[in-house]
Parts: C-alpha cells; structure tokens; sequence
C-alpha cells in the first residue's frame, strides 16, 4: 500500500483594498458644490456682514473722515425715530393686508380651476400672467392705465356712468400701492392651493359625498384642513418677498403721503440722506425680520414633504 503525500499549494499575498472613508466619500459627494457655495458667499453674506459692520458706524458719505464707531445707537434711532417707526407699521399693514386679500382671492381662483371646464388651460395661463410680470413694469402700469385721472382706465369707466373722476393716488394712495401687490401675489397664492387642492385624497371625498355631505361641508371638513399648510406657505413666502417690497411704492408714490416702507426708507437713508450707518442698521433689521419668517416657511415646507413622503 502506497501512502500519497499532498503538497501544499502555494497561496497567493493577499492584497487589501482600503475602502475610502464615510467622510471622504461625503466630501467628494460635495466637491462639485463647492463653486456654487463659494460664489454664495462672496456675493451674499460678505456684502451682509460688510452692512452689518457698517450699521455700528456714525458714517455719512459726505464726511468720510468724520465716521466713529457708535455701537447700537443706529438701531435706537430706528426703533424710537417716529418716521422710522411709522414706516416699521406701514410695512406691517401693507404685508398683513395684501397677504390676506391675495390669499382669499387665489382661494377663490384655485376653487374654480380646479373643477374642470372647457379652455381651463389658457384660463390658467391667463389668470398666472400678473406673476410674471416685472415689478416695476406692473406699477407702471397700474399707476399710468388704471390710476392716471385723465386718462386712466377707471376714470374712463366712472365717466362713462356719469360718475366722478377722483386721483386715485393722492385720495388713498396706500390703497392703491396695496391694489396693485394683491393683482401682482394673487396668482403666486392661486398656484400654491391650487396644487395643495389637486393632492387631496379624491377617495375620501368621494366617500363623504355618498355620506350626503355638501360641498359645505366638504369643503369645511375636508378641503380647509388639508389646505391649512399651503395656505400658511403661501402666507410665509408672500410676507417674506413684500416685506422688501420697494418698487411699487417707489414708483406709485415715490414713498409720499405716508406710504413709505422699510425698504423705502432704507433707501431714503442711504441715497438721499447719506447716513450709511443709520441705512445699514434699517437694513439688517429688515433682513432679520425675513429670515424669522423664512425659518417658518422652512419648517411649514419641511411639513409638506414629510406628509406626502408618509403618504406615497
């Protein structure tokens, strides 16, 4: 009997990869970000911190050398100079009203898109059109073919019922900065419902309409719960865009007959008086004050996705 004897084969060196780290493969996932970040930064928040310097200067552009650091005495005379004051309530009675409006109207306007009719699409087109506008193009043309007394489209309409040929911008000039936002922000406010109202569950009100349920009712139970976050974005992001509205009332009434705003004054500051210190503090309080609504506009369109990720 012969024994066999087996040879050992020959194992190969073993080679060990070394799998790139959690955090090296996160920043290779951002590297091509990084432009577009860099760039933010250098157009936006260095100009800001640069304001924000500013805002701590006594520093009129007409006397350079006479500048001296005042500390919070800039935000003081904001907060406790009556004009300045004055134009802190008009840009609150101008956002809280022109928000309001516009979200009844675009509620109203998405209700009726949202059933179908014939030529909905170009109705649609249509009614988004003031949007798309340019501010100062839309101001122009509210304050020359609608509120011109000679020839304006509402004088010419009140003549020919025989009825009176009032200046609509010196009679209620805050209400005609406020008319011209609500025709501008209502369509922005229409599309946001109009796309909470197309992602309802059609099955539960399919079921509430067997149950004998009006459109009432429907609509009260139903409809305006499920529209509650969309109406609080549209209210969120309309507030933060008219709180720095400047153009209307620049070009309606040139900030006169007590409708200047922030903004307006913000510019009044700056080009008109030189006080680039008092400008710069008016300035960081506007933008503190959209970046308190943005982070509920954040937090309500965080909501959103959360919901429609639970519900897909």
């Amino acid at each position: 009997m012969t024994a066999t004897t087996t040879t050992p084969l020959a194992t190969a060196p073993v080679r060990i990869v070394r799998q790139p780290s959690d955090r090296l493969r996160a920043w290779a996932t951002r590297a091509p970000l990084l432009p577009a970040l860099v760039f933010m930064i250098a157009v936006t928040q260095l100009p800001f911190v640069a304001t924000l310097v500013i805002s701590f200067f006594d520093w009129n552009a007409l006397y350079p050398k006479a500048r001296r650091f005042t500390g919070l005495d800039n935000y003081h005379q904001v907060l406790t100079d009556a004009d300045l004051r004055h134009s802190v309530w008009t840009t609150v009675l101008l956002t809280v009203s022109v928000v309001l409006v516009s979200l009844l109207l675009g509620l109203g306007l998405a209700l009726l898109l949202d059933r179908p009719f014939r030529g909905r699409g170009v109705v649609r087109t249509l009614l988004i059109a003031p949007f798309l506008v340019v501010p100062v193009a839309a101001a122009l043309l509210w304050k020359h073919v609608l509120y011109n007394p000679e020839y304006g489209l509402l004088n010419g309409l009140l003549h020919a019922v025989g009825g009176p040929q009032p200046d609509w911008i010196s009679r209620t000039p805050l209400l005609a900065v406020e008319a011209s936002l609500v025709w501008q922000w209502t369509p922005f406010m229409m599309l946001i419902l109009l796309a909470g109202l197309q992602s309802r569950d059609q099955q539960q009100i399919e079921a509430a309409r067997v149950d004998g349920a009006s459109d009432w009712q429907v609509f009260r139970h139903l409809t305006l719960p499920h529209l509650r976050r969309y109406l609080e974005l549209g209210a969120l992001l309309g507030s933060i865009h008219i709180v720095q509205n400047f153009d209307a009332v620049f070009t309606l009434t040139s900030g006169g007959l007590g409708t200047a705003n922030l903004p307006y004054t913000v510019y009044q500051s700056f080009y008109q008086a030189h006080e680039n210190g008092l400008a710069s503090a008016a300035g960081v309080l506007v933008v503190l004050g959209s970046i308190v609504v943005a982070t509920f506009a954040l937090r309500v369109v965080s909501s959103l996705f959360r919901e429609e990720a639970v519900r897909s």
